[in-house]
């Protein structure tokens, strides 16, 4: 790179120089010698300052301390995919995991979100019940956990219960059944009675309908979050389709968000469909 600047107008903005002969300029340097080394080391140190913007390149502008954060701020904000809140319940580490009676992992959030972020493919997504929520499936080889939902069977049946129940303190409660676990391990082995699940269905919400069903159930606040997913719940399952939803949950999500639903109007051939396959099936609590 050739610089069309003089040394003067570079190096020297403040200091100068006698336009004189050389002999006189010589003098003049001589009659200053304080001023004329303390110049040359400020030459040097402009000179190495230049010479290394050159040599180095636009790319590295940034001090040592902008570079580090920007690094941490581009990890967090590539994830396609993070653990909604609502999601938290799932995992062990987390108190709200204590009596949450479907798949729970014993590996952490922050693992978890590593793993199927290197997973992620978008050409993979599945629609869901609504335009914001999309499904993917991942093969389960990297937690242990088991099925929760059952065929309902003679051997079984006896381990059915019903109740009411509400997924957090804002939603409306509703009645649900479901199959008892300890009836249902009653003399038996968890592994007889729960194999480890083939598949994980992750749910997906985008972010723009979270903030929404956060704002609505007064939830604003917080860091926004970059990801364009919010994973609200991951079932374990020995299909890589979706599972009909619970007819109770379409009926929940039929009510409006600030009772705890997604605002999605009820759909009859969808509710029917639910119906046939949850009739025969329950899910373990």
């Amino acid at each position: 790179m050739k610089l069309k600047y003089s040394l003067q107008s570079i190096f020297l903005p403040s200091i100068v120089l006698p336009k004189a002969s050389s002999s006189s300029s010589l003098a003049f340097v001589h009659s200053t010698p304080a001023l004329f080394h303390k110049s040359a080391k400020a030459i040097h140190t402009r000179r190495v300052t230049i010479s290394s913007s050159i040599r180095i390149g636009s790319s590295s502008r940034c001090s040592r301390t902008k570079t580090s954060s920007s690094i941490s701020m581009t990890s967090s904000a590539t994830k396609s995919l993070v653990v909604d809140p609502f999601c938290f319940r799932q995992f062990a580490e987390k108190e709200t995991s204590v009596g949450y009676a479907g798949a729970v992992f014993n590996i952490s959030i922050e693992k978890f979100e590593e793993i199927v972020n290197s997973r992620y493919d978008a050409s993979q997504l599945q629609d869901g019940y609504a335009p914001f929520c999309k499904h993917i499936f991942l093969a389960n080889d990297f937690t242990d956990a088991r099925v929760n939902v059952l065929p309902i069977t003679p051997d079984n049946e006896h381990a059915l219960r019903t109740k009411y129940e509400a997924r957090s303190e804002k939603e409306l409660p509703v009645l649900t059944r479901y199959f008892d676990r300890e009836l249902l391990l009653k003399n038996k082995k968890e592994e007889d009675v729960f194999p480890v699940s083939k598949y994980l269905d992750l749910i997906l919400y985008s972010s723009e309908q979270i903030e929404k069903e956060n704002a609505a159930m007064g939830k604003e606040g917080g860091e926004k979050e970059t990801a364009p997913w919010g994973i609200v719940s991951i079932k374990a399952q020995d299909v890589d389709h979706e599972l009909p939803m619970t007819p109770i949950t379409a009926m929940r999500n039929a009510l409006g968000k600030d009772q705890g639903g997604s605002g999605v109007e009820l759909k009859r051939e969808s509710y029917m469909e639910a119906y046939e396959y949850w009739n025969a099936h329950a899910n373990v609590l």
